[in-house]
């Protein structure tokens, strides 16, 4: 039989549509959600942020009436100064805080589960609960500032939530509390990463510790730190329940954020097309940490 036969009879490979069909068909529903949810959903609030909508969506033209109205609101601009400010605290005390954990776990401590379940606990607490038991530590009354003046520090004064102030740092103390435990753990998963044979070879040449986590272990450690600023970042941009917890915008608008501007204008102002235009920009400002992460991590792969 020659091999012109042979290559007639052979059977014809599927094609690549049909490759792993039942996956594909399995992630239809994902997709067409995905796609009618959220995409919709975000298309659909961007076209009636260009709306002079009230109560109800209508589809009444205003241009960019509502965008200007936004940034002459001084409500609007004090909440973006304050996640300005809490978005940087808390993305350089999560990563410090949650990376320094993360190297002493990985020195083979004693009862290491013990203390990676105790950092690890305050993530499983919903951010109310938080803001509720943060609230009474930080009561002058009855919180930390009680305490201290009963064991005799009589002029000690320690109550952020109500200093219009500083009150957006007594906020970022309970954020720490609750969320560096998770970086924490993601930073080891990324430090149990790392060869053994690297920190060997450090050893042998003499290298100081820091010297190793600084020009070897945190370069290596690259998508890791990707993959925890998107985490961080984005649950940055959408903080809104700790805030009404703890001082629910509090003391007058000094604690307000984004989230809770949105909110406000949408279910109590009945003002659909500033909160609309409040959450597109939101939408641009979680475009700005995604879009270029997405860039640094597939974009490279292909180029590799």
């Amino acid at each position: 039989m020659t091999s012109t036969t042979l290559s007639t009879t052979r059977p014809k490979r599927p094609s690549q549509l049909f490759r792993n069909l039942s996956a594909k068909l399995a992630s239809i529903p994902m997709i067409l959600t995905a796609l009618v949810i959220f995409l919709g959903g975000t298309v659909w609030t961007v076209v009636y942020s260009f709306t002079s909508s009230r109560l109800l969506p209508r589809l009444r033209w205003a241009g960019l009436e509502q965008y200007e109205r936004l940034w002459a609101t001084p409500r609007w601009l004090v909440s973006i100064e304050n996640l300005l400010v809490y978005g940087v605290l808390s993305l350089i005390f999560s990563f410090v805080i949650g990376f320094v954990l993360a190297a002493l776990m990985d020195q083979k401590i004693r009862f290491e589960s013990a203390f990676r379940t105790i950092f690890l606990y305050p993530f499983a607490l919903s951010f109310v609960v938080t803001g509720l038991v943060w609230q009474w530590l930080l009561n002058p009354e009855f919180g930390v500032q009680n305490i201290v003046r009963e064991m005799g520090w009589t002029s000690f004064t320690f109550d952020p939530l109500y200093d219009q102030s500083i009150v957006i740092y007594g906020i970022l103390i309970a954020s720490l509390w609750q969320g560096t435990g998770l970086v924490m753990c993601l930073m080891l998963a990324g430090l149990r990463g790392i060869d053994e044979d690297i920190w060997k070879a450090a050893r042998v040449d003499g290298i100081p510790m820091w010297k190793t986590y600084l020009f070897i272990v945190i370069p290596m450690m690259r998508p890791v730190f990707i993959t925890t600023l998107v985490i961080v970042a984005s649950g940055i941009v959408r903080v809104y329940d700790l805030v009404v917890a703890q001082t629910s915008g509090g003391p007058g608008t000094a604690s307000e954020v984004p989230a809770k501007y949105v909110y406000d204008y949408m279910f109590q102002a009945q003002n659909l097309g500033q909160g609309f235009a409040a959450s597109t920009v939101m939408l641009l400002t979680v475009a700005i940490v995604v879009v270029p992460w997405a860039y640094l991590e597939f974009g490279r792969r292909k180029r590799v």
